[in-house]
């Protein structure tokens, strides 16, 4: 009997310990913040403005391709001068339809960041395939909805989406908030990613990088660096220049970009951070606040 008493405390003891250490592990996972593809993490935060309860760090972390497809729909939402709130709102609606990745497939005939339909009149499969028709088509329908400046973010949405689950998107109303507000150059320093390898190098990069750049901003004014291979990008006033240079960091990835430099700061591949100039490695960016410099490897 003592025998068996012993071994029933054994076990409800090795019971108990197994229990507080899940619990534990939980907790700790849940209070750490990490990459969400090792090596290539990116994080965008708010600055010192204040967001809301629900995301009290105030910052993001999401992975390259997320960003970079964040960067394109709030670039083409500001050069059709869409208000913050429809950037937001545009944000928001892709985190919930596709994570911020641009789907090949999705329910029935769905596709893209949006999950756009083309038997719903949205466009071609192509067309639909391609971030930047799909935020224009998104923009488009959104502008037309009566009185969607005074909506919630999720009731906006849904006068465009139509979804079975009209309340999914406002929980993303906070993190698009916060995105918006880097990704328009409210604040700055604000994003920044970690680029383990270039994807291209050289002049192939410096002018795939110009290619996108125009495709998502359109017309813009462009400076000759000496010994810079990359692209350096007037600018006519500080917020537009982080609107770019928070850009070039979220595209780096794809392009290549193993550096950003701008009002004496410059973020680093390497660092995957922000920091003052020191030196430019021979490269003149000009007067702080006239040009934002990518340099590509």
């Amino acid at each position: 009997m003592r025998a068996r008493t012993l071994v029933t405390i054994a076990v409800v003891a090795a019971v108990a310990v197994a229990v507080c250490a899940y619990v534990v592990i939980q907790r700790i996972g849940d209070s750490l913040q990490l990459p969400i593809i090792a090596g290539k993490a990116c994080v965008v935060n708010a600055g010192n403005a204040s967001v809301s309860a629900t995301n009290d760090a105030g910052e993001v972390q999401l992975d390259a391709e997320q960003l970079a497809n964040a960067a394109t729909i709030t670039a083409v939402g500001l050069t059709r001068k869409v208000p913050h709130k429809g950037l937001v709102i545009a944000l928001a609606t892709a985190w919930q339809e596709s994570k911020l990745e641009n789907l090949t497939g999705g329910d029935r005939d769905s596709i893209g960041l949006f999950q756009q339909r083309p038997s719903q009149g949205w466009g071609k499969p192509e067309q639909i395939a391609d971030p930047r028709y799909a935020a224009n088509a998104f923009f488009t329908a959104l502008l037309k909805v009566k009185g969607w400046q005074d909506m919630r973010v999720t009731d906006a949405a849904q006068e465009v989406q139509r979804s079975a689950h009209p309340e999914a998107y406002e929980k993303w109303a906070d993190e698009s908030e916060i995105m918006v507000r880097a990704l328009s150059g409210d604040v700055t320093s604000a994003v920044a990613c970690t680029v383990s390898e270039a994807s291209s190098h050289g002049p192939e990069a410096a002018r795939s990088l110009g290619d996108s750049l125009k495709l998502d901003w359109g017309t813009i004014s462009t400076a000759d660096v000496q010994n810079l291979v990359g692209v350096a990008l007037k600018v006519r006033e500080t917020k537009s220049g982080w609107q770019y240079a928070h850009w070039l960091v979220a595209h780096a990835q794809d392009h290549g970009v193993k550096r950003v430099v701008y009002a004496d700061m410059q973020w680093t591949a390497s660092s995957g951070a922000w920091s003052h100039v020191t030196e430019r490695g021979g490269i003149d960016a000009g007067p702080a606040g006239e040009r934002v410099v990518a340099e590509v490897y």
